[in-house]
């Protein structure tokens, strides 16, 4: 699982306090810098080429809309570089399951919930798989990797699950 990391080696003995799991969730990433400029720059030579001879024939107009895809196409990337900076941490321990979401911008959130009374939602589709993951606690429900795909958050549910098991024994 390219985005998500877990840690669930960790001594039975150990004080309460200390995670017995923990978790970064991070959105799959968009091209990185390199890529993106090979991306645009390609799209922006077919373009050149294929508006020359729209602007040799006295059709220029064209070439500036050929030039404006690629300058949409260049902020579609950046926007979706930056908004893959968003990360979510899992961190359970004996005492408490905390869970922080801190967006794009910095932005952080957290909730903090007791493990004994902590039950994990999720919402199977049968074409899709898993569409929705969730944690909750009385009448707080907090959803849990809502940029993974499918088969990624299986994989985290299961994972988390049988953390959430042994902390309960």
């Amino acid at each position: 699982m390219p985005n998500a990391s877990f840690d669930t080696d960790r001594d039975a003995f150990a004080p309460p306090e200390m995670p017995v799991f923990s978790a970064t969730l991070t959105p799959n990433r968009p091209l990185g810098r390199r890529g993106t400029t090979i991306v645009v720059g390609s799209i922006a030579f077919v373009s050149f080429l294929t508006a020359l001879p729209f602007v040799v024939a006295g059709a220029w107009p064209v070439g500036g809309f050929f030039g404006l895809d690629v300058v949409a196409l260049y902020f579609a990337f950046r926007i979706s570089s930056l908004r893959a900076r968003a990360y979510e941490e899992v961190i359970l321990s004996r005492l408490e399951l905390l869970f922080r979401q801190v967006s794009w911008r910095g932005k952080a959130q957290e909730w903090r919930f007791n493990p004994f009374w902590v039950r994990l939602h999720t919402r199977e589709d049968g074409e899709f798989g898993m569409v929705r993951l969730a944690v909750a606690e009385g009448g707080r429900e907090v959803a849990i990797g809502a940029f993974l795909g499918p088969e990624e958050r299986q994989d985290f549910a299961k994972a988390f699950g049988r953390a959430l098991a042994n902390v309960r024994r």
